[in-house]
């Protein structure tokens, strides 16, 4: 599966959930939302590290990881970002400069 293909299955995975709990998603909601994940995949990265209370599950970080990424992907979406061509321009073109 490339970018733009998990890009378009999240947003309709958004859109099933948003309809199912009557969410509404305004214009900053993706952005507010993908902080939210990010503490929660930070407070499971404690739990593994032994600097918080709680059982640590290293599933549980993988899927708070997926939900970062998700969030991003949304973000990205609506914020009309296209995140290949940013990738390229900020990280990927240091790989050209080594070939």
């Amino acid at each position: 599966m490339n970018l733009s293909d998990l890009t378009a299955s999240v947003l309709r995975i958004s859109d099933i959930y948003a309809a199912e709990h009557n969410i509404d998603r305004d214009r900053d909601w993706a952005l507010l939302k993908l902080q939210e994940e990010l503490g929660e995949l930070t407070a499971e990265h404690l739990r593994l590290t032994g600097r918080a209370r709680g059982t640590p599950d290293k599933d549980k970080l993988g899927d708070e990881a997926a939900d970062v990424l998700g969030m991003l992907l949304l973000y990205c979406d609506r914020a009309g970002i296209d995140l290949e061509t940013a990738m390229q321009r900020k990280w990927l073109h240091w790989l050209e400069k080594t070939a």
